[in-house]
């Protein structure tokens, strides 16, 4: 399956998920996901996949520094609602990676594994999302401020071509390719820029 070099590039989250260990679905619990894993399931890499996907990285970074993070057992919260803007994509991205979930997830085996009322919108908070582990109610809220890195002033001309249906081959590729550039720069050029993504302990 071709995809961006890219995608390979960017730093994977490894989480221990202990219902993967005890249904043997994984060697030890250990799941592994990529950049790669958010495109497939968002069915497209752009901007928004790409800062749900780092956000996340980042945030579990802060609140497991010295351990593996423990995967279903992360509250996320985000400010707006499921259905404003582009929240609603970043969160299953989130939901994927963190296994949080609102009351559409795994209710659990005898009290334990649940999955459910992990996840949660219109919640008034600083930032856009708060990440909070469940073990020490440790919190991180994180916000993406993408505009930090603009796009080629030809993108606006071509998508227009493209949607449209008037773009030739050339100007397709083109295309293609300017609009993944900006995503390759936020995520590897960008990716530690505290002025691009902000995550700040709650």
């Amino acid at each position: 399956m071709g995809h961006p070099v890219f995608f390979d590039a960017v730093p994977k989250i490894s989480l221990y998920d202990p219902l993967a260990e005890f249904l043997g679905a994984a060697e030890d619990g250990i799941l592994q996901y990529g950049y790669f894993d958010a495109v497939r399931l968002a069915g497209h890499s752009c901007p928004t996949v790409a800062s749900a996907y780092w956000l996340t990285y980042k945030a579990l970074a802060s609140l497991y520094p010295d351990a593996m993070p423990e995967r279903g057992d992360i509250l996320v919260e985000f400010g707006q609602d499921s259905t404003s803007g582009v929240t609603g994509v970043i969160a299953n991205v989130v939901s994927m990676l963190t296994g949080a979930t609102a009351d559409t997830g795994f209710k659990g085996l005898a009290g334990r594994f649940n999955r459910c009322d992990r996840l949660f919108f219109s919640v008034e908070m600083p930032g856009e999302m708060r990440f909070t582990r469940l073990d020490t109610n440790q919190a991180v809220t994180t916000a993406a401020n993408l505009q930090r890195v603009p796009a080629s002033p030809r993108m606006s001309p071509l998508i227009a071509s493209c949607l449209a249906n008037r773009a030739t081959p050339e100007e397709t590729a083109e295309f293609r390719r300017l609009w993944q550039e900006r995503v390759r720069s936020i995520l590897l050029d960008h990716g530690d820029d505290p002025e691009v993504f902000v995550v700040t302990p709650a």
